[in-house]
């Protein structure tokens, strides 16, 4: 089979990087892709991943078995639903169904339809109304725009000064332009993260290896939110916890899918804050979480080529997991998030790899030089892999050390809440 994955992240990296030791998969292609995808032998097509016409050129051209849709653009714009009316096989959710990320107020309507736990909100349209909603809420303040916004759309207020500033940014600076129309304050929840993703055809589901994502810049979960810093899995949770959650949220939710009559074939991701009332949703995301998928990724006991197969044609397939844990350690550019310096040379060894340790591209360039710079705010993910959670947070650090350049940015205490 010929698999096209959309997208030039390090989560589209690492889906290419398990495309690649599928025995049924015998050609991957990326859109637009980057030169570091090419290191997994991936055929990269410098397309827009919003030109739906000149991808779907591509997938006849390539004689594209299914396609798999990473970035959260193209899945609100409706590229899945494009492809499924031309008989193209599709790894995503429905146009509809990925509301569940694309609006936030949408997310949080559907789960109060379908009686799933989340923290209580308000909708807000400008600084007067957030200020006025806020006397609903004590400190600390989240404030979240409602369309998308690459994970950097959320702001965790310390004082309602931060929470005016922040409106202020979001409804007359329009740091967000139509993303920040509208935005949601919500009850802060005191507790812990964790990414709980699963596979499902919309009707059923199976459960992937839980992780936890560090979503703040700094060590310490200090600084700004970011797309990701780093992630570990698999997390080794109470069985009662997993209990209640597939109960009460994660049956709810495809419950809610079909009586909505959404079509979802593909990822879904539940980001939860686990508090001491119980869990509760902080979100959804209608994909493989970035960086989840670069833990989860390695850790299928089979190959992925036929289960991303079996998906996109509506069908559940049974999955088991190796029993190893794996770590995600981000390097990020400088001045990330507010704006990344680009287009600075690499040094080391980008090509370093063991049996337990690699790099996924996330934001890489070649120069006309050929040395490799940045090109994007999160720009290597040095991965490691382990039979124990501090090995893998080991080797992935190890591998960190093979890559460096000037302003680089990189957490020290990825994992360091697991251990």
């Amino acid at each position: 089979m010929r698999v096209l994955v959309i997208g030039q992240g390090g989560r589209e990296h690492a889906i290419i990087r398990g495309l690649k030791l599928s025995p049924s998969i015998t050609e991957v292609h990326a859109l637009p892709g980057r030169e570091g995808f090419s290191l997994d032998e991936a055929i990269c097509h410098p397309i827009s991943v919003t030109d739906f016409e000149g991808i779907y050129r591509t997938v006849e051209q390539c004689n594209i078995s299914y396609v798999i849709i990473g970035p959260e653009d193209p899945l609100a714009l409706g590229l899945s639903d494009f492809l499924r009316e031309k008989d193209v096989l599709v790894v995503a959710p429905s146009q509809g169904a990925a509301q569940l990320e694309s609006s936030k107020i949408y997310s949080k309507k559907f789960m109060t339809e379908f009686d799933i736990p989340t923290s209580s909100y308000d909708i807000v349209q400008s600084v007067e109304q957030t200020l006025v909603a806020a006397k609903n809420y004590k400190a600390p303040y989240v404030f979240k725009v409602d369309g998308l916004a690459a994970g950097k759309g959320v702001y965790i207020c310390q004082t309602l000064e931060e929470l005016k500033k922040a409106s202020i940014e979001v409804f007359e600076d329009h740091k967000f332009k139509d993303a920040g129309l509208t935005a949601l304050l919500e009850e802060f929840q005191e507790g812990w993260e964790m990414s709980y993703l699963v596979l499902t055809n919309g009707d059923d589901y199976e459960t992937m290896p839980l992780s936890q994502d560090h979503k703040r810049l700094k060590d310490n979960d200090l600084g700004p939110n970011t797309g990701g810093m780093g992630a570990v899995g698999p997390l080794n949770v109470d069985p009662e916890l997993l209990k209640q959650i597939k109960t009460e949220i994660l049956d709810k939710t495809m419950q809610g899918l079909k009586k909505r009559n959404l079509l979802y074939r593909g990822t879904l991701y539940v980001g939860l804050m686990i508090t001491k009332e119980g869990p509760r949703v902080i979100e959804y995301n209608a994909r493989f979480g970035d960086p989840e998928a670069q833990i989860i990724m390695p850790l299928l006991d089979g190959e992925w080529g036929e289960v991303f197969y079996q998906i996109s044609k509506g069908i559940l397939p049974e999955v088991s997991w190796k029993p190893l844990c794996v770590a995600c350690v981000v390097i990020a550019a400088e001045n990330y998030p507010e704006s990344p310096k680009r287009g600075v040379v690499i040094k080391g060894d980008i090509l370093h790899e063991t049996t337990s340790s690699y790099f996924l591209h996330s934001g890489t360039v070649k120069n006309k030089n050929s040395d490799w710079c940045t090109d994007g705010g999160r720009v290597l993910n040095a991965i490691g892999i382990g039979s124990t959670m501090k090995e893998a947070l080991s080797n992935a650090y190890k591998q960190a050390k093979y890559s460096y350049w000037d302003g680089m940015q990189i957490r020290t205490d990825i994992g360091k809440k697991i251990l």
